[in-house]
C-alpha cells in the first residue's frame, strides 16, 4: 500500500506550485505574499523561469506582451475567435479556437525568429563576425524553413512596422540602463540589414521580429517565445470574442453570403 501511494504521488512531479489543503506557494513564494504584491508579468516569469525577475527586466516583458496583444479581424486568430462566437459556444471555446489557429505561420514566427538570433550569437561565440555570422545564420535557416524569414516584413505594415521601432528603442534604453546587453537587438537590426540588401529595398522588422529580440535578452528559451506570444495575443482574442457576443450574429462565416467562393471543377 506505501509502494502504490508513493507511485500515486510521484506520478506528477512539479517544482512550480506547492499546493495543499490551506497552502498554495509558487517556486516558494505564498500566494498571500505575492498577490498585491507583484505585477502579471513577475508572474509569468515566476511561474516559467524559476525566481522573480527585476522590476526592469519585468518592465520590458511586459512592452513585449503588450504590443502583441492584437491586430484586427483580419487576423486569423482573431477572426476565428469571431467566428466561434457566432456559433453560440461559450467565451472558453471562443478563446480556444482563436489560440487554436497561432501555429508556424500565424503567430510562431517568434519561435523561429528567436531560434535564428540564437543561432547567429552562437556563431559569434564561435568566433565569426556579425556579418559572416548573419549571412551564414540566415542561409542555415533558410534549408529548414524557406525563403521567408520570420520577424520581418508583413502584409499591412511597409515599410515599418509601427510596433517595432517603439519596441527596439525600449531594448536600448534597457541595454544602457544595463537591464539586459543589447546583444540580440544589434543582431536583429543586423538581420533586417542584411536582408535589405539582398533584395534591394529596406524591410520592415516586424512584431514577431522585436519581440524575439525581447524574448531573447531576457533569456527565454525560443519555444517560450511562442507561449509567450500565445499569452499576449489571448487578450485581443478575448476582447473580440466578447465584443462580437455583444454585437450578435448568428453562424458567420468568413465573408458574407452573397460572395460565393470560386468553384472550380476540375480543381486539385
Amino acid at each position: 500500500m506505501s509502494e502504490d501511494a508513493d507511485a500515486v504521488r510521484e506520478w506528477w512531479r512539479t517544482s512550480i506550485i506547492d499546493m495543499a489543503p490551506g497552502r498554495i506557494a509558487f517556486r516558494g513564494h505564498p500566494i498571500e505574499d505575492l498577490i498585491g504584491n507583484i505585477g502579471f508579468a513577475q508572474m509569468i516569469w515566476l511561474l516559467t523561469r524559476g525566481a522573480l525577475p527585476s522590476e526592469a527586466e519585468a518592465a520590458l516583458l511586459e512592452c513585449a506582451l503588450v504590443a502583441g496583444v492584437d491586430h484586427g479581424p483580419h487576423a486569423p486568430s482573431i477572426a476565428a475567435a469571431r467566428m466561434a462566437a457566432t456559433c453560440g459556444v461559450g467565451l472558453n471555446n471562443v478563446m480556444a479556437t482563436g489560440v487554436n489557429m497561432l501555429g508556424d505561420v500565424h503567430g510562431g514566427a517568434g519561435e523561429q525568429c528567436a531560434e535564428l538570433y540564437r543561432d547567429i550569437a552562437a556563431r559569434m561565440d564561435g568566433g565569426a563576425s556579425m556579418d559572416d555570422a548573419v549571412r551564414d545564420g540566415l542561409s542555415a535557416w533558410r534549408e529548414t524553413y524557406g525563403r521567408i524569414v520570420s520577424g520581418f516584413g508583413h502584409r499591412f505594415h511597409k515599410p515599418v512596422d509601427p510596433r517595432a521601432p517603439r519596441l527596439m528603442a525600449l531594448v536600448r534604453e534597457a541595454a544602457a540602463e544595463g537591464t539586459v546587453s543589447g546583444r540580440y537587438a544589434q543582431i536583429g537590426e543586423a538581420v533586417q540589414a542584411e536582408i535589405g540588401r539582398e533584395r534591394g529595398a529596406e524591410i520592415a522588422m516586424n512584431i514577431d521580429g522585436a519581440t524575439a529580440v525581447i524574448f531573447c535578452e531576457l533569456g527565454f528559451p525560443p519555444p517560450l517565445s511562442r507561449g509567450l506570444f500565445c499569452l499576449s495575443r489571448s487578450v485581443g482574442i478575448l476582447a473580440h470574442g466578447w465584443e462580437q457576443m455583444q454585437q450578435g450574429g448568428r453562424n458567420k462565416g468568413p465573408m458574407p453570403p452573397r460572395f460565393l467562393p470560386v468553384y472550380e471543377p476540375n480543381g486539385d
